[in-house]
């Protein structure tokens, strides 16, 4: 069957991308001569029928209101030129592949091809270098290539299957030379010190020659990034060089010693590990870590907290970790940032524990920096930072994990390589967490994605040091994310039935089978040949070590497996038995019949050749001077909020999606404007039936400018200001628990190297030891260099804990007439905080937010208390006049606080410590500060400026003013069915993609209504067509269907709700709709994505499903270009929808949106018809109440400011925003009334 060809392009007006783009080149690159840029998605589909093409045309590839179809070749003019983008073979498409789920829907073809590539037309005079300098900056070669024009003859990939792996003939008897030419040229991570034992090994133990797959496994399991084998390394001599500090980080390495002698492990190896260990041991030797979860299982950091739900209290597992994916991000952002929360994820998810809330921490260099000064070898610091964000947020947004703090560090060090951090926290039952050593004849099932060859040499890729061809040759060790096939494993470990199965599990992560599966027992038999690949043509080395994504290996009971794959089909899952426990402490792995790897489990667990080192701490250099608060105060006071690392990040943390799970306490920006970001992220505990007013805090703490004259004194610095921040959210300082990120420039063997991470460990030791809480986890990464750049030196502390939500507050002032307060820490004559006021001051702290008495808190950070102060501002635009001497320098351990008390007052209730009342809130919305005014807004304005080109808020751009209220529409009388049904039941399908069935299941449950979910399984043929079935029946005994949110199907291809549309369009299935609405008197809601799917069906706004024609409504990607999170206001325009019979038309309510294609597009005959007929269900509108195009109020430029329309009678209600999305203490840093109450509407409808 030919090959067809088409082309896609987006319509003039919904061209966001391509606009986006053509500016960035324009400025960026300074290619002037750039008039125009226009993007095509070309699509090559091979086994596909003419009949089904044709509709796939304009219902998977394109969308007729916005998209213009082109077949087999497209208009160019005589000044344009083009060229193509293509992922390189092997790289992972979800564009591609979403197009084939889509259409094996509407054909029934699961033999069908699909290739995509982008296309770029250039229009102007443009030059050969113009045209080159493009290119580069368009393709990455880490993942992508040129695409040849020419269309291939076919699309079936032509490979050469390989049948065995080879023998490094003659290894155990080549000389030292040889063998250590012979590891160059492999490209191995290992030393020479490992692959002279590896020789000695195989010839004195196994008496054979190895083969390549031994090598490679050993490799990969003795990586730095696996085994940690720089922290490991043995500690020979220690010397300080003489200077101020010496003593305290003297004292600090004597302190770890002393500790080391009274734990009984003074004969152990003195290593870094060593160090970072310590503080838990030695405090969990004093009895201070009493509700640690240890286990021989080490998925992340866990501890124990009863949780309350609905007055009663259980017990849970909360579970933390932190991962860094530096290197994949550094050559491929996008992807590697995906991969790093999605890493993060499956860390705590293989504990079995459900992630519900994330944190991302990165470090770059400036990206306001021209692309020109970029250096060569690295991508500009401007590409990177949006790539990775959107690579991040992407992979997030999609598996549905709020993210509840965004923050990007900027430091110029951060070119050698960039630092990307995701920190996630989980929850489980502990009842649900079976924790069981595995038995010989236990079975291992690998579940979740396929293997490709993706990630092949990731973990020994991230272990070494990198250089200007990194991005040239690395391109296979960068895995690909799946996050719609991480969502389903979430699910299949939320089931405790599944859950209670599994004994031991691991996640595929760094090493793939090789140390996935072989950390599971101490014998292990794999079967290679059972592992499911996404093509044939692997050979068994990369079976072995693959990075493939979204896998996780789980130790059952052989009298479990087949209940258990029963299990994972059912979430639409593929489940295989790869492997057998068995009792020889042997790792053996068979391909091809061939036993390819036969090694000892005692060899393997050497971590490879001892390794020793010498430390030479250097002296730290003088404390940089503190900025003086004298002078220009309001020119010094705008000067600060231009800071790289003070500026608003709003641009930034709007990407990421903060509030799905409903259970987000803090917004990331909170007040009325949502400007004042928080210190410290909250969430509910997720519990799947009742209520909790349980939650965790998390914060983070790392200055480079600190640790960077002093990496003791950072770390240190790190650890107060994480707890500080726990304490100004409502925490306690004494129950936080730590985990630590460690980055560092690759060490070598220079002990002056060694030493910073070496002092920087016992800093955090210090801290640790004097505040009686511990790091009971972290992640290191040693290859921070790039030739002779090296990132600064890195321990950024995560500080969690567990409170009550009533006792939660957040930084923005709340009040007028308010006392600011700056309660202060002092410091001694080394830089040291005293840490017995500190502790006082934290206790205080604690307990007056509990007494009501601080009303809000900020610690002192970068920027001062002018950056503290104006944050704290901006929220709410409540103004300060404050005076004081020390406006500008950090103070950790410090803090303001907002106190709505007189001077007398205050007086009685601080007596006895060390504060300050620096001034007051007032009413007027400025900031007086000594004497100078400086207004909020030019404040504002100043604090935006920094990084708008980069990430941009549009928040001070310019709109159309054109009046655009729609007249209200009442109806006159509200009837109901009368059918006397009191548990109306609701169909909630489950797609691939779909990420708030949770949410919904719970509003409606919650409303009274019963809820039934069921996943839409599409893996198998087979398995469709039962799910269609299934899915007919379900509507049937339904009164209600709801299409919850979601990215169905990745938001794949091009364009959101497509592979819901394309169920919904079945025969079976469009039939039992119709009759639900036409003639059983039922209702159908959307939201969010369900309502993009409802709009592409035409059920709104026209009441049945329906082919889309080219003037249809649709929606399409919000005019900012980018995903937008936030909340925003929404006016009930008409009561037409029995959904909205308990409000009344003209309620505004204060709704979560989080979404990047939400704007609603119509012509004007298609308004005009709506508001008519009081289609129009609801509206954005800004504080007045009035409909508006600012993008501060309708965030993605729907037009008319349309948020929800209806179908014509008004059963049919589709909106962007999430309603679902609403609790007890949610988001309580944004005031504003949040329930629609649709979902008790809907019940009632029944009634």
């Amino acid at each position: 069957m030919a090959i067809k060809r088409i082309f896609v392009e987006k319509k003039k007006g919904c061209d966001i991308e391509a606009k986006q783009l053509l500016a960035d080149v324009r400025e960026n690159l300074g290619v002037s001569a750039l008039e125009d840029l226009r993007i095509l998605v070309r699509y090559d589909v091979e086994g596909m029928k003419e009949v089904n093409f044709k509709i796939a045309e304009k219902t998977v590839f394109s969308e007729p209101p916005v998209d213009t179809i082109y077949s087999e070749s497209f208009p160019v003019a005589d000044d344009e030129v083009f060229f193509g983008m293509e992922y390189l073979p092997g790289q992972y498409d979800q564009r591609a592949d979403s197009a084939m789920q889509c259409i094996q829907i509407i054909g029934g073809n699961y033999e069908a091809l699909i290739a995509c590539a982008k296309v770029f037309v250039l229009k102007g005079k443009l030059s050969v270098d113009d045209i080159e300098k493009i290119k580069n900056y368009c393709i990455n070669p880490v993942d992508s290539r040129e695409a040849s024009m020419d269309k291939p003859e076919t699309l079936k990939m032509n490979l050469s299957i390989p049948e065995t792996v080879d023998t490094l003939t003659g290894f155990i008897d080549k000389s030292e030379k040889e063998l250590l030419n012979m590891r160059a040229d492999m490209g191995l991570a290992m030393s020479d010190a490992d692959i002279i034992f590896c020789q000695q090994y195989f010839r004195d133990t196994e008496k054979r020659d190895p083969s390549i797959t031994e090598i490679k496994v050993i490799d990969t399991y003795w990586s730095d990034h696996c085994r940690h084998t720089t922290f490991a390394t043995n500690i020979t001599d220690v010397k300080f060089e003489d200077g101020k500090y010496k003593k305290v980080i003297e004292d600090a390495y004597n302190l770890y010693l002393d500790l080391k002698k009274d734990l009984g492990r003074e004969n152990k190896p003195q290593c870094l590990m060593d160090i970072a260990v310590m503080g838990m041991r030695a405090l969990k030797a004093q009895g201070k870590l009493a509700n640690f979860d240890e286990s021989e299982e080490i998925n992340a950091c866990s501890i124990v907290v009863p949780v309350d739900i609905d007055g009663k209290t259980e017990d849970y597992l909360i579970m933390f970790k932190n991962e860094t994916h530096n290197h994949p991000t550094e050559i491929e952002p996008f992807g590697g940032a995906a991969t790093c929360i999605g890493g993060c994820i499956r860390d705590p998810l293989s504990g079995r524990s459900y992630v519900y809330q994330a944190m991302r921490v990165t470090g770059a260099g400036d990206p306001t920096v021209p692309i020109q000064d970029t250096i060569p070898g690295k991508l500009p610091q401007s590409k990177l930072v949006r790539s990775a964000a959107h690579g991040y947020s992407s992979y997030g947004n999609q598996i549905g994990l709020a993210t509840g703090q965004v923050t990007e560090i900027y430091d110029e060090g951060y070119v050698a390589k960039r630092m990307e951090i995701g920190a996630v926290i989980a929850a489980a039952k502990k009842c649900d967490v079976i924790r069981e050593r595995p038995a010989k004849g236990d079975l291992i099932i690998l579940t979740g994605g396929r293997t490709g060859r993706d990630g092949c040499g990731g973990a020994t890729g991230s272990s070494k040091e990198h250089n200007e061809d990194s991005i040239l040759t690395c391109g296979a060790e960068v895995q690909k994310g799946n996050a719609p096939t991480e969502r389903k494993i979430q699910r299949l470990f939320r089931n405790s039935e599944v859950s209670r199965m599994i004994k031991r599990c691991n996640d595929f992560g760094a090493g793939g089978v090789s140390v996935a599966i072989g950390e599971l027992a101490e014998g292990l038999e794999i079967n290679l040949d059972l592992v499911p690949k996404k093509y044939e043509g692997l050979d068994g080395t990369e079976l072995a070590i693959s990075e493939s994504q979204e896998r996780m290996a789980v130790v059952v009971d052989p009298r479990n497996v087949d209940k258990f794959i029963k299990f994972a089909n059912e979430e639409n899952l593929e489940a295989v038995v790869v492997a057998e426990v068995t009792d020889d402490r042997r790792l053996k792995m068979f391909w091809n019949g061939n036993d390819i790897v036969n090694i000892s489990r005692d060899f393997l667990d050497t971590n490879g050749a001892a390794q020793y080192t010498k430390v030479t701490v250097s002296a730290p250099s003088e404390k940089p001077a503190p900025k003086k608060s004298a002078g220009n105060i309001k020119e010094m006071w705008l000067d600060n909020l231009s800071d790289l690392n003070v500026a608003c990040q709003k641009g930034l943390s709007e990407r990421f999606d903060s509030t799905i799970g409903a259970g987000t306490v803090l917004m990331p920006f909170g007040g009325k404007n949502q400007l004042t970001p928080v210190e410290a992220m909250a969430a509910k505990v997720p519990v799947l039936e009742g209520d909790t007013t349980t939650a965790t805090l998390m914060s983070f703490g790392y200055n480079p400018k600190v640790a960077k004259w002093s990496p003791f004194h950072g770390a240190l610095y790190a650890v107060i200001e994480s707890v500080a921040k726990i304490v100004a959210a409502g925490g306690n300082y004494d129950s936080c628990r730590l985990t630590f990120q460690e980055y560092f420039e690759r060490l070598g063997d220079t002990p002056e190297r060694w030493g910073k991470p070496f002092s920087a460990l016992l800093g955090a030791l210090v801290a640790q030891m004097k505040l009686g809480t511990a790091s009971i986890g972290g992640k290191d990464s040693m290859s921070g260099t790039f030739k002779d750049l090296d990132v600064p030196p890195t321990l950024v502390s995560f500080a969690v804990d567990v409170s009550d939500i009533n006792t939660i507050i957040s930084p923005e002032f709340k009040t007028i007439e308010s006392a600011i307060v700056r309660l202060n820490t002092r410091y001694d004559e080394n830089d040291l905080p005293d840490f017995n006021e500190l502790i006082k001051n934290f206790k205080l702290v604690s307990k007056l937010i509990k007494e009501k008495k601080v009303i809000a808190a900020s610690t002192i950070g970068q920027g001062g208390i002018a950056a503290a102060v104006s944050k704290m501002a901006f929220g709410n635009d409540i103004g300060a006049e404050i005076n004081t001497n020390d406006l500008f320098n950090y103070s950790y351990g410090s803090f303001i606080l907002e106190m709505p008390y007189d001077k007398e007052t205050i007086d009685e209730i601080l007596n006895g410590y060390n504060y300050e009342i620096i001034g007051e809130t007032t009413e007027n919305e400025v900031f007086k500060v000594n004497g100078e005014t400086i207004t909020i807004e030019d404040a504002k304005k100043t604090w935006f400026k920094p990084l708008e080109k980069i990430f941009p808020t549009k928040h001070y751009s310019s709109y159309d003013t054109s009046d655009i209220s729609v007249k209200p529409f009442e109806i006159a009388i509200k009837k109901h069915t009368g059918r006397g049904i009191a548990a109306p039941r609701v169909f909630i399908p489950v797609f691939p993609g779909t990420n708030c069935e949770y949410d919904t299941k719970r509003a409606f449950e919650k409303a009274g209504a019963v809820a039934d979910t069921l996943v839409i399984s599409n893996l198998k043929k087979e398995w469709l067509v039962q799910s269609i079935d299934k899915m007919v029946e379900m509507i049937n005994n339904s009164q209600i269907v709801m299409i919850p949110g979601g990215f169905s199907a990745g938001d794949e291809p091009e364009g959101s709700g497509k592979f819901i549309a394309a169920v919904f369009r079945n025969p079976k299935v469009k039939e039992a709709t119709m009759n639900l609405l036409k003639n059983r008197d039922g209702l159908m809601l959307g939201i969010c994505n369900g309502f993009q799917a409802l709009i592409k069906l035409g059920l709104v706004p026209y009441g049945e499903i329906r082919d889309m024609e080219e003037n249809a409504p649709t929606l399409t990607f919000n005019t900012i270009g980018r995903h937008v999170s936030c909340l925003a206001d929404t006016k009930i325009i008409s009561d037409k929808s029995p959904w909205l019979w308990n409000t009344a038309v003209g309620q505004v309510h204060r709704v979560a949106f989080s979404h990047g294609e939400g704007r609603f597009v119509a012509d004007e005959a298609t308004i005009k018809t709506l508001a008519e007929n009081g289609q129009i269900a609801t509206q954005y509108v800004n504080e007045h109440g009035v409909p508006t195009y600012d993008i501060k109020y309708n965030p993605n430029g729907s037009v008319y400011s349309i948020e929800g329309i209806t179908s014509p009678d008004g059963r049919v209600l589709g909106k962007m925003g999430h309603s679902e999305r609403i609790g007890n203490g949610v988001f309580t840093n944004v005031p504003g009334e949040k329930d629609q109450k649709i979902f008790l509407s809907g019940v009632e409808y029944f009634k």
